[in-house]
């Protein structure tokens, strides 16, 4: 197989070392330059451990590979692997990827003292009663009364949005941040939402054209809806 380039570059930095790997040859070639390199690129003993990043680019290798890396790393020289990085994702990757942005339509009233929770955005239709919770690691829209409470980005999405025709909860949570409900009262004519202002590092509530000004990416929603 032809390969382009070096096939394991090395790289210091102030955090340590950095072996990056050729993602067009075979994994033996890679095994064989490693081993010549690290032999070369010699060590003090008495110096501390340094720590090494892994990067295979556009390759997948197996936990065993990975661990035969490790090995010859730890073999050749006083160096610790902390950490392997690629640019391919695993099928637990990917499935992860699709939880976390699909859209979960909930046709149903919270009432007081239920709580729902999904990954991605949750698109409910119906109402947050007073006491109702709603959970999401997304975005959530609610296509009626919000009056209860809703936490969006719960593992810490400060991008995060929540939307609601008629804006009223107990309390707002986006990410770490926390908001109580607005002090003026909604006609539910215009979708509001509640979304982190970076500039002033709280929970703003303001119409939704101004969000979707804010946050464009939010168009990818759209899409994903009309797609189905």
């Amino acid at each position: 197989m032809a390969v382009n380039g070096q096939i394991v570059t090395i790289k210091g930095t102030r955090d340590g070392l950095i072996l990056n790997l050729n993602d067009q040859c075979s994994f033996e070639s890679i095994i064989h330059e490693l081993e010549q390199k690290l032999s070369v690129n010699g060590v003090d003993h008495d110096e501390p451990m340094i720590r090494v990043t892994i990067r295979l680019g556009k390759r997948y290798l197996s936990t065993q590979q990975q661990e035969t890396l490790k090995e010859i790393v730890r073999e050749k020289q006083r160096l610790v692997v902390e950490a392997i990085e690629s640019e391919v994702m695993t099928k637990k990757e990917a499935l992860a990827w699709k939880e976390n942005t699909e859209v979960t339509p909930i046709l149903k009233t919270i009432r007081s003292g239920q709580v729902v929770e999904v990954r991605g955005d949750m698109l409910l239709i119906g109402d947050v009663n007073p006491g109702g919770q709603v959970m999401a690691t997304g975005n959530i829209f609610i296509m009626g009364r919000l009056r209860g409470v809703a936490h969006a980005g719960t593992e810490g999405d400060e991008e995060a949005i929540i939307a609601a025709s008629y804006m009223k909860p107990n309390q707002l949570r986006i990410a770490d941040q926390l908001s109580r409900a607005p002090d003026y009262e909604s006609e539910g004519v215009y979708m509001e939402c509640g979304f982190i202002d970076e500039v002033k590092d709280c929970i703003r509530i303001d119409s939704l054209q101004e969000v979707t000004r804010r946050r464009p990416d939010l168009a990818s929603f759209e899409r994903r809806m009309l797609n189905g």
